[in-house]
């Protein structure tokens, strides 16, 4: 069946007409979630100016009519729509079901994330609304008979659409400007949610800096670092488990109501109860948390093109393995050896798209089985807690919490179901945690009944948080400056066999103060006795207890 032609319209119209359909449809249908948030934060003013509440939906529709008139020629205007339309059907659906906005932040995330995890997102709910939103109106574009004039006709005709709209851009500006100077210094971020204007400026800065800008010079920051062990006769092992998308106010050794680290609770770990990410999306968060740059001076291509301490560490000699169960390293260990899980691996932990996290195990036993050098820094790169499949990251004899939300349109579950279906992650990742400090243990008490000594430590941090529907919000990504606390207090768990009650309780005292990623760097420096130029002790958390 042809369903093209089940559109049928006989009638045609101008240019202008179609642009100002068009408008109309982007103003007051994708653009609803930016004029909520405008209405919200106006009414909600003791005293507020009708007329200018009035204006902002006109202001909206001058700017969309200026902007598509710039695709008003003959055999570009229709393709141009309904690329847009697609477009703005994929960020209209994006904003108003789960509240993101696409800044350069998310944009990168976007361009950098893999195609199973975008796959994650697509269920009969987002087909239907991306029908309904942008095919639908697609098809009716293609079939509208546009009446084109003489070039010229034509060219004059469109000054019939543009000159009325930029007399009402300047007219609402000129009138209204100190309430929108108002309203948008006491709500940063608002303009974020224009659609599809953010996203394409976002998408253009993305591909300037990342394609068209010149090269970068690699950069040493330290050509000598060395290792400075108390006692060359002893063996050291860090674990860096690296999390996904887990927040710190669910964990129950943070005082969350339900028993979420059932498997750790006795194995005497520290955690750091205000620890915050560097960013909400692993694309930027990863790469600054092995990073010797700070949150407020981090940038990703200055970061990429500079050691971090992975490098370091492999430098200064020591053994460095990264083994990866989700997608990718963001380029952090693209210069050591590392192992990627295969989910398409005859393997019972994988289903094709996704592995269990308990898959990690056998090359991490593998690896501290076989060891090459007394130094050596293991990174486990866990799929954690990643939604929205998040049923998907444990196997059914680890759900604990139900009922839960065995699907992918997280929205349409109640909260309940939601919240249990994320603890489950948690849970299931205290488990792997659990199997962690397990080995390590048994390979520790092995050496020594051969009269050797191994010191054995790991950490447990994530890359950012989660939202799981409070205020409307969900998953993660947003801008900064706009996320909720959720999406940035992520949990740090730290556990060593070399650590003595004085030196458990000096770290528990320092738990109490607040951190972030910005430490991690400075961090495991200290812990793994790393000599290197680039360490700051103030960063160090572990230095005040040694």
């Amino acid at each position: 069946m042809n369903y093209l032609s089940m559109i049928s319209i006989k009638k045609s119209i101008s240019a202008n007409q179609l642009i100002i359909l068009a408008s109309l449809y982007f103003t007051f249908i994708f653009n609803i979630p930016f004029l909520s948030r405008v209405y919200t934060a106006v009414v909600s003013q003791e005293v507020y100016n009708l007329p200018f509440l009035i204006s902002v939906p006109l202001l909206l529709l001058s700017l969309v009519v200026i902007f598509l008139t710039l695709f008003s020629v003959k055999y570009v205007l229709k393709g141009a729509l309904i690329s847009l339309t697609i477009y703005s059907s994929l960020l209209f659906f994006s904003t108003i079901t789960y509240g993101i906005v696409f800044d350069y932040g998310m944009l990168q995330n976007v361009f950098e994330t893999h195609p199973a995890e975008a796959f994650s997102y697509f269920n009969l709910y987002s087909l239907v609304f991306f029908v309904i939103t942008g095919i639908i109106p697609s098809l009716i574009i293609l079939k509208i008979n546009i009446h084109y004039q003489p070039l010229f006709s034509e060219l004059l005709t469109r000054l019939k659409v543009l000159i009325p709209a930029i007399v009402m851009l300047l007219l609402v500006a000129i009138v209204f400007y100190s309430n929108y100077s108002s309203v948008g210094r006491n709500n940063r971020g608002v303009e974020k949610y224009l659609i599809p204007f953010q996203a394409i400026a976002s998408t253009v800065h993305y591909v300037k800096k990342n394609y068209l800008s010149p090269p970068m010079k690699f950069s040493i920051i330290d050509d000598a670092p060395t290792l400075e062990t108390s006692d060359p006769s002893i063996s050291n092992i860090t674990v860096l488990v690296v999390g996904e998308t887990a927040r710190a106010k669910n964990y129950s050794i943070n005082g969350y109501q339900k028993n979420t680290n059932r498997h750790t609770e006795n194995l005497s770990l520290v955690s750091f109860k205000d620890m915050y990410s560097c960013g909400t999306a692993t694309a930027v968060s990863v790469p600054c948390m092995f990073s010797a740059l700070t949150k407020e001076n981090y940038d990703g291509r200055k970061a990429s093109h500079q050691q971090n301490i992975l490098d370091i560490a492999k430098l200064a000699g020591m053994d460095v393995l990264w083994i990866d169960n989700t997608d990718g390293c963001k380029g952090v260990c693209k210069r050591i050896p590392t192992i990627k899980i295969d989910p398409k691996s005859e393997n019972p932990l994988c289903d094709g798209v996704y592995c269990f996290d308990l898959a990690l195990l056998a090359p991490f036993k593998e690896k501290i089985h076989n060891l090459t050098s007394k130094n050596t820094l293991v990174v486990l790169h866990l799929i954690g807690s990643h939604g929205p499949t998040y049923y998907r990251r444990y196997p059914e004899e680890h759900k604990i919490f139900t009922p839960d939300c065995p699907r992918s349109d997280i929205q349409n579950c109640s909260a309940e179901e939601l919240v249990n279906t994320y603890d489950n992650t948690i849970a299931y990742t205290d488990f792997i945690l659990s199997k962690v400090v397990e080995e390590l243990s048994a390979h520790a008490a092995s050496a020594s009944l051969q009269e050797q000594k191994i010191n054995t430590s790991m950490i447990y941090i994530s890359d950012h948080g989660e939202s799981l529907g409070e205020g409307g919000a969900y998953l993660h990504g947003f801008p900064y400056s706009l996320a909720p606390v959720e999406q940035i207090h992520i949990p740090m768990l730290f556990w060593s066999n070399n650590i003595d009650t004085s030196a458990n309780s000096c770290l528990a005292q320092l738990a109490e103060n607040k951190y972030s990623h910005d430490n991690l760097y400075h961090s495991l420096l200290g812990l793994m006795e790393v000599h290197s130029k680039s360490y700051i002790k103030e960063q160090d958390l572990f230095s005040s207890c040694k």
